[in-house]
């Protein structure tokens, strides 16, 4: 099931003379729709690889999840309320006993049941989602910091590339020597905190200003 799930996405994304290519020859130039091929083949093997740990019982609560999501959900609990009440309150006239007479006990106890149910499939759901985008997240972290190592190397060798050329006037740019250097993810962490806590400190001394200025008002 995972793996047809991945070739979905893939044929989702892949315009149809993407699939229809050959595979390139070695030594071919790359085109971009190749490239974006092998992208969106790489975010299926993801995508097949995170279904395939996935346990029927959690298949069984998502389909549950994605079945409480949909239109017609809410049409059967209208549906199934309205036919509750008017049934009560039809019944006496009909002869029939009322099995649940106002204020609808069963009624309240049946919704606040299944209220609770549908709040534990919601979460349980919202779970593995959650591990889901945590891991994405570290992904793109991880993306991100390579591209800016990349970026930094590249600099490093059109600076050094500058200096060696005989025709190109060589000057000191100190902007292009710091961006040669790649970004201390501890460093830039450690800045984050402390101007956050800058942040916390000054809007928390606002605060204690306001309140002894609305405590001196008559």
């Amino acid at each position: 099931m995972a793996e047809r799930r991945a070739r979905g996405l893939k044929s989702f994304f892949v315009r149809p003379h993407q699939r229809a290519a050959p595979p390139p020859a070695e030594g071919a130039n790359t085109e971009p729709g190749d490239l974006v091929s092998q992208n969106i083949d790489a975010i299926a093997q993801l995508h097949a690889h995170a279904e395939r740990r996935v346990s029927r019982y959690q298949r069984a609560i998502e389909a549950a999840t994605a079945f409480l999501g949909r239109p017609l959900f809410l049409y059967l609990i209208l549906a199934f309320v309205t036919l509750w009440i008017g049934g009560n309150l039809l019944a006496p006239r009909l002869g029939w006993p009322q099995w649940d007479p106002p204020p609808f006990s069963w009624l309240q106890g049946a919704v606040t049941l299944a209220a609770l149910l549908m709040t534990t499939v919601i979460l349980i759901t919202q779970n593995r989602q959650n591990k889901i985008e945590e891991r994405r997240a570290q992904l793109d972290l991880q993306v991100s910091l390579l591209a800016e190592q990349k970026v930094a190397k590249l600099i490093a060798l059109v600076e050094e590339l500058r200096r060696d050329l005989p025709n190109v006037h060589d000057r000191h740019d100190p902007e292009a020597e710091a961006m040669t250097e790649a970004a201390d993810p501890h460093a830039v962490l450690s800045a984050l905190e402390e101007t956050l806590e800058k942040v916390e400190e000054e809007v928390h001394e606002l605060e204690e200003v306001i309140e002894e200025q609305e405590e001196g008002l008559p």
